[in-house]
């Protein structure tokens, strides 16, 4: 079921690890990769909750409800990635990745819905978990793409590196192969007959999709909103982490810039993509541990530890000059990383209608967004004036948010949706 998570999220590990060299390479001053990445937050906060309330209103009886969707995402998002080395400017660059993010984020919230609508309460800790699994997977296999193929794909092919090719192309066949195989491989559940007849009272037109955006926020869970805050801080770091992580290696670890020296800045390039594979093999072999400690503890305390974790892990970063001591002190954000992935999942699913998961599997996805759109628009800003544009000192800022957020997350406290709030959702669990 979870197959298809992977080809997904080996895109967004080189959206995470190759985007941003390959603009370093292609001239942006460090000041300009926030707005660079504008792409995924607008693309996240108007496709992924449309997409959400259209899939909870679709059946297709050979295609099913989710399927269609996530489907045509990981197929636009193949041809984004196999064109992307192709770019000869920056703004060729940036053009792709607003196509690469839409094919992602058109593929990725009908996939947590999807989840959601397969497994029962019990099955949901491992079900969730198991996409933090498969994100650490299928990133890791990205991220170490960045280390080997520059080893095997030597020189240059136009404005970018040879191995540039090799690591998008790969991950173009992973996306729509791995999407295909769960399509093809796991059978969506029907509706209910009480189901279909209210998809028909309630046909879909252009404006449905923002109505029922619109009422699912005005009745939106108290602990959706409490996790809102949390995001806030959790995801502003993760921006500057994946913007500054290679400046910040080449920095502490060859004395160096993209400006200085672009042959020792692609040896930190390489050498972060591995580190950043380390992160991620430590998301996919602790994920099922995580399953564990939320059964056994809650949920919040096992989110909140996960980011004391991580963020601490980010304050040690940017200050150490040998490079195999980044390895212990990025595995701490790969805890992390495997919470953010399923543990506050687990703290809202219960919280939410069943017929009403993919508008709020949007919504959640607005609240990941939000914070990325408003560090893209202020943190070049803050990086120029406060942090003397120097990726290391990014890098401490996304650790102290990290911590902010752990302590935000013990000020969670869910509550069930009481009987008239559930009607107004449209049903009960």
């Amino acid at each position: 079921m979870n197959v298809g998570f992977f080809g997904i999220q080996y895109s967004f590990g080189l959206q995470q690890s190759a985007v941003n060299p390959i603009y370093d390479f292609l001239g942006a001053k460090p000041d300009e990769i926030p707005w660079l990445n504008l792409a995924g937050p607008l693309t996240g906060l108007i496709i992924q909750p449309i997409i959400g309330a259209l899939s909870d209103k679709t059946w297709i009886p050979k295609l099913g409800r989710r399927k269609p969707y996530f489907f045509i995402g990981a197929f636009v998002c193949s041809i984004a990635l196999f064109l992307f080395p192709y770019s000869s400017s920056l703004w060729m660059a940036t053009g792709l990745l607003w196509l690469l993010d839409a094919g992602n984020n058109t593929a990725m919230e009908p996939y947590r819905a999807f989840i959601a609508d397969k497994l029962d309460p019990k099955q949901q800790p491992t079900g969730f978990l198991a996409q933090s699994f498969f994100t650490g997977f299928g990133q890791t296999l990205a991220n170490v793409s960045l280390f080997i193929f520059p080893m095997i794909f030597i020189g240059k092919t136009g404005k970018l590196p040879t191995w540039v090719f090799a690591s998008f192309i790969l991950g173009s066949i992973c996306s729509i192969g791995s999407v295909w195989w769960s399509s093809k491989t796991t059978a969506e559940i029907p509706p209910t007959q009480e189901e279909l007849q209210k998809m028909k009272q309630e046909p879909l037109n252009v404006f449905s999709p923002f109505i029922d955006i619109i009422k699912a926020i005005k009745f939106m869970p108290k602990v959706m909103w409490q996790l809102a805050l949390v995001y806030l801080f959790q995801w502003y770091a993760l921006f500057c982490y994946w913007q500054n992580s290679s400046k910040s290696v080449a920095l502490s670890v060859w004395h160096t810039t993209p400006q200085e020296n672009s042959e020792l800045y692609e040896k930190a390039v390489a050498w972060t993509g591995l580190v950043n594979g380390w992160y991620n093999v430590v998301t996919f072999l602790s994920a099922f541990v995580l399953v564990w400690f939320a059964r056994k503890y809650s949920p919040k305390l096992v989110h909140f530890g996960c980011l004391v974790i991580a963020g601490i892990g980010l304050l040690a970063f940017p200050f150490i000059e040998n490079k195999y001591l980044l390895f212990p002190a990025i595995t701490g954000f790969g805890i992390g990383w495997a919470s953010m992935m399923g543990i506050p999942y687990l703290m809202v699913v219960s919280q939410i209608p069943k017929e009403r998961y993919g508008v709020y599997m949007g919504i959640i996805n607005m609240m990941i967004v939000i914070p990325m759109f408003i560090q893209t628009t202020t943190f070049g800003y803050i990086l120029k004036h406060f942090l003397k544009n120097n990726s290391s000192n990014a890098i401490v800022f996304a650790g102290v948010f990290l911590i902010i957020a752990a302590l935000l997350t013990l000020l969670i406290k869910s509550s069930k949706p009481n009987a008239d709030e559930q009607v107004m959702q449209g049903g009960t669990h």
